[in-house]
């Protein structure tokens, strides 16, 4: 089967437009859920707040099981979690119940982004990993541009318990391709023309890393000894809230600066995510190129990574100044082709840095701290936007951001290459091989 590996990262794309239609599907049909139930907007902060923390310990226990069982299990226990947790809010009837069907969907959920990590880290050669990432990272903008329309047809036709049920029958069917085609890892995959077996492997081996050397397989404690696994979680931790910020709150932003009703924010909403896919394959394509012109993974995954803050920070400061819907609504959308641009390549420097046996480890954890910034920022909006009358200190909040991202990529973790392990002197001092 020729360019399998193309084939892989295209489901891993497919269960990321799923995973995002199945956790849009409650906030689209909220209204007509909480008037229902006598629920209200208290309510959803509270559901919401568990889905996130439960999102967070998912991403760092996921990191270790995938690490543990495999790419193809490990993909197969998420999706089955998250979709069987999906369906059961057909049953609720609650807070409570929405609460605890929640955290079971934000734990199963998380799995997605440290699997899509290792499996980019498996089978791409590193000058393609980035785009592998960027076709990966687009699954997630094009689930924020098909959830709202799908989830309101069938909720118009079918009512919202049916509506659960049928978009968790999407994780069960996309099961039956990943187990057929996911046979293993691209060493010992029997469908693999032996062509791009080699090319995979040989071109996991970037120019820094000495052939002979024995593979550092760090355990967590040596993983989080190193600065570069510090610069990876610190870039998560400062620009995660940029994407969660206008995921959670840009239907109320149109709605308390432009008035927008729920048929108008349907209509718009959408638009800035597909700047957000562009700059999801721009930032993949953009580093890729690069590296095939002759430059150095250091050179141009810094270079993709700061061109995406460039985008972001101008627009997140201009967009406290706009007063047509038209110009926030594409303000927003280049700073989501910033951050997309910025992200996917943030995301492969697990395996910039790390073999792949705890790629998925860093990735885990360094989404999980990003969650953590991410329900510090949104308990913080209301406060500084004084409950919707005032947006400008949102944005603003999101553009102090982006300079510590930077910083983190640029600066903290050195120059990007393969960390080597640490030798102990005698005095019993760790003294870090030359590896920055």
């Amino acid at each position: 089967m020729k360019n399998l590996r193309w084939t892989v990262i295209t489901l891993v794309a497919i269960a990321t437009i799923i995973n995002y239609i199945d956790r849009t599907a409650l906030s689209v049909m909220w209204p007509g859920i909480a008037d229902e139930l006598g629920m209200d907007g208290h309510d959803y902060a509270n559901i919401m707040s568990v889905f996130l923390i439960a999102y967070a310990v998912g991403q760092a226990v996921f990191g270790k099981i995938f690490d543990a069982i495999g790419t193809r299990i490990g993909f197969m226990l998420s999706i089955v979690v998250w979709s069987i947790s999906i369906a059961l809010h057909a049953f609720a009837t609650s807070v409570a119940s929405f609460s605890v069907f929640r955290t079971l969907l934000g734990f199963g959920e998380a799995g997605n982004w440290p699997g899509a990590t290792k499996a980019n880290a498996e089978w791409f050669p590193v000058h393609e990993r980035a785009l592998a990432q960027g076709i990966f990272g687009a699954g997630a903008s094009a689930g924020s541009i098909i959830a709202p329309p799908l989830v309101a047809f069938l909720y118009a036709y079918l009512g919202w318990q049916a509506t659960f049920i049928v978009v968790a029958a999407l994780g069960f069917i996309w099961l039956v391709p990943w187990l057929i085609i996911y046979k293993s890892g691209p060493d010992a995959h029997p469908w693999i023309t032996a062509e791009e077996r080699e090319y995979i492997l040989t071109g996991q081996k970037v120019e820094e890393e000495e052939s002979d050397a024995p593979e550092y397989v760090p355990t967590l404690s040596e993983l989080l000894s190193h600065r570069q696994s510090w610069s990876v979680i610190a870039a998560r931790f400062f620009i995660e809230p940029i994407w969660w910020l206008f995921v959670a709150w840009l239907p109320l932003y149109l709605n308390d600066k432009f008035g927008f009703d729920v048929k108008a924010i349907g209509a718009s909403a959408w638009i800035p995510y597909v700047g957000a896919a562009m700059g999801a394959l721009f930032g993949g394509w953009f580093a890729g190129r690069l590296m095939k012109s002759g430059w150095s993974v250091n050179r141009a995954r810094k270079s993709a990574v700061a061109l995406g803050g460039a985008l972001m920070l101008p627009a997140l400061l201009a967009t406290t100044m706009a007063d047509t819907p038209g110009m926030a609504l594409g303000l927003i959308a280049i700073i989501l082709f910033g951050f997309q641009a910025a992200i996917n390549n943030i995301q492969t420097l697990p395996s910039d840095y790390f073999s792949g046996k705890s790629v998925a480890s860093l990735a885990g954890i360094s989404g999980a701290v990003g969650v953590l910034s991410v329900i510090t920022a949104i308990q913080l909006v209301p406060v500084i936007t004084n409950d919707g009358t005032y947006y400008p200190p949102f944005f603003i909040l999101g553009a102090s951001l982006v300079p510590l991202m930077l910083a983190s990529v640029l600066f903290l973790g050195g120059r990007i290459k393969p960390v080597k392990r640490k030798n102990t002197d005698k005095a019993g001092f760790i003294q870090a091989e030359s590896n920055v």
